[in-house]
């Protein structure tokens, strides 16, 4: 395939399903945990690593990652300690660091608008040797999180004081699933963006939740969706010549359209197979003993 015969969209491949898996994988807890917005957060942030990476002529990636899991850690500490104050805070944090990634990258030497451009949307040509190295290290350490500790972080981000009460260190795993979102937003930013990579850890999993009842169930599919609307928007970018970020994202709630419309006659299927099973229950046979004892004379 023509495609495959570039290195540039090779890397770009690789990038793409490592994003499509690492994104749903993590965006589950954040949904289960009302806080769907908190990789749109941890972009603003991650942008005074990108801005810190070209001034100090260091990998931006890392330099984001480090930057990010700074700001998620300091926002998860504002959640559970702060009070009527705490939504300022944030959002003095939000976009002190939209800020200081335009201002540093713009002092730096070898950044400008265009490098700007290609980390807030995602660029598909500018994805690099080492780019793809560290996605995959940051996408083996996001995934052996949200599969190794499946159980632990379900239980946390269901009912916090039910877990408390179990003995799970809360606290710690409320910082873990914090730090795996920042870890994420890195790994995604480079395919979609780091002002869209929030989408594609929110919209697929509403999609699957749309026809799934288990929460393993709704897991698998919302990665499946993910990586099948990320590779699907990096070939369509590549053919057409449009944004990828901005096109996989546009696939993802796509999916989420077709799958809300599907959702109501499974419902409705459902609701009838229930009635059915329960009528029969009611109308079984009455055994042998019960009508002869319904027989009896007074």
């Amino acid at each position: 395939m023509e495609i495959l015969q570039t290195a540039f969209m090779q890397r770009a491949l690789i990038a793409a399903v490592l994003v499509g898996i690492t994104a749903p994988a993590i965006g589950i807890y954040l949904v289960q945990r009302r806080q769907a917005l908190m990789g749109d957060g941890i972009g603003h942030i991650a942008m005074t690593g990108v801005g810190l990476g070209f001034l100090l002529n260091s990998s931006p990636v890392w330099m984001a990652t480090l930057i990010a899991v700074v700001g998620a850690v300091t926002m998860e500490l504002i959640r559970a300690y702060g009070k009527t104050r705490g939504d300022i805070a944030l959002a003095m944090l939000f976009y002190g660091g939209m800020a200081g990634g335009v201002l540093l990258i713009n002092l730096s030497d070898t950044g400008s608008n265009a490098n700007l451009s290609s980390y807030l949307f995602g660029s598909l040509s500018t994805v690099s040797d080492s780019d793809v190295t560290a996605i995959c290290l940051l996408a083996a350490f996001v995934v052996l999180v949200t599969v190794g500790l499946r159980k632990q972080l379900f239980a946390v981000s269901q009912d916090e004081e039910f877990a408390r009460v179990t003995g799970l260190p809360v606290r710690v795993l409320n910082l873990l699933i914090a730090v795996t979102a920042a870890v994420t937003v890195t790994v995604a930013m480079r395919v979609v963006g780091l002002l869209l990579v929030s989408a594609l850890m929110v919209v697929p999993v509403a999609a699957a939740q749309q026809i799934t009842r288990s929460f393993k169930v709704t897991f698998v599919l919302s990665v499946v969706i993910g990586t099948a609307v990320t590779l699907s928007g990096t070939v369509t970018s590549y053919y057409e010549d449009v944004p990828p970020g901005a096109t996989i994202v546009l696939m993802a709630i796509g999916v989420f359209v077709v799958l809300t419309a599907l959702a109501t006659p499974l419902a409705r299927r459902r609701a009838r197979t229930l009635a059915t099973a329960e009528a029969a229950t009611c109308t079984a046979e009455v055994p042998d003993a019960r009508r002869s004892a319904d027989k009896a004379t007074v």
